[in-house]
């Protein structure tokens, strides 16, 4: 089986030149990827409402030769005859879950967002998911408190990545609890923009 790092060294050449959104699948998501100026972005829906969001899966690896910054209100998805969603601050997230979360919004975030995870072998995450649930998911007797961890675990938050890093997220978007559905999304990050059309 292809781990994340050979992906990365197929798709790089491929990507770099075109700019070509490649589709894969894996772990029951359907992904979309690009490269451009030799960092790569990639995304897949998921298929759960979590609460009044819809979520996209994001990773994240910076191939340049310098750092960048990338954060959650960098990935837009632009909805036909709708209004566009700009993607919500982690810490927006958080306080939500931290004031609002039960124990199924726990198992729903955290199965569905494992099984996308666990599921892409494509991409290496050096400062993604299973470094922050380490550092979050520790012993918690509140049910709030730990739907807030479990979404500080997973949400995509602000970081700078040096060259060779990577990392993943989740990216949620409020939307009344209701799919993204089709429409494009928008990523402006690392001096450049990234186009995804997603059905």
């Amino acid at each position: 089986m292809a781990t994340r790092r050979d992906f990365l060294a197929l798709a790089l050449p491929a990507c770099s030149v075109s700019a070509q959104v490649i589709e894969f699948e894996s772990g029951g998501l359907r992904y979309l990827t690009q490269t451009r100026n030799g960092v790569t972005v990639m995304f897949a829906p998921l298929p759960v409402q979590i609460r009044e969001y819809a979520v996209l899966q994001v990773a994240v690896s910076n191939g340049s030769s310098r750092s960048w910054t990338f954060r959650p209100i960098d990935f837009k998805f632009e909805r036909s005859g709708l209004a566009t969603l700009t993607g919500l601050h982690a810490a927006t997230v958080v306080q939500d879950f931290m004031r609002h979360g039960g124990r199924d919004d726990v198992i729903k975030l955290v199965t569905t967002y494992e099984n996308g995870l666990y599921g892409m072998k494509q991409l290496r995450s050096t400062n993604g998911y299973e470094s922050r649930r380490q550092n979050y998911m520790a012993e918690v007797e509140s049910t709030r408190l730990k739907a807030a961890a479990a979404a500080s675990a997973i949400v995509f938050a602000q970081v700078k990545l040096k060259p060779g890093e990577s990392t993943d997220g989740a990216v949620f978007y409020a939307t009344g609890g209701r799919p993204l559905g089709p429409g494009k999304l928008v990523a402006e990050c690392a001096g450049t923009v990234f186009e995804f059309r997603a059905q």
